[in-house]
Formats: C-alpha cells, structure tokens, sequence
C-alpha cells in the first residue's frame, strides 16, 4: 500500500473536515486514514495512486490540494 499526504487550502472548520472526508472516498480508491484542517493522509492499495483523482474530487468540492514532497 502506498501512502500519501495532501495539503489542502480552504479548510477553516469541521464542517471542511467532514466535506474533505466526503470527497476522497467518493473515489473509492483511497482509505482516508486522516483528514485534519490544512491535510489529509491516504493509503492507496496500488504503489502508484492516481493521486490526480484525489486532487479533483478535492477541486470539485471547492478546495485545492497539492502532494507533500
């Protein structure tokens, strides 16, 4: 399993939170171990996750992501 983080910008509350946490598994592809105002941690079953797919269902609900190097 690969894991992964995101910072994502726009979050100021647990209504964010609970969005944020929406939004990734309605890919189906992430186990959302955490999601915290600023971040979020991930695990993919695939040692490549399309990690694009996270970004986008994050976009669609309103906040930008970006991948910790």
């Amino acid at each position: 399993m690969a894991e992964f983080i995101l910072h994502i910008d726009g979050m100021h509350c647990g209504s964010c939170v609970r969005r944020v946490t929406q939004a990734l598994n309605s890919t189906g592809v992430f186990e959302v171990e955490e999601v915290r105002i600023g971040a979020a941690r991930l695990k993919a079953p695939d040692e490549n996750p399309p990690v694009d797919a996270a970004i986008a269902a994050l976009a669609k609900a309103g906040y930008s992501a970006r991948l910790e190097q």
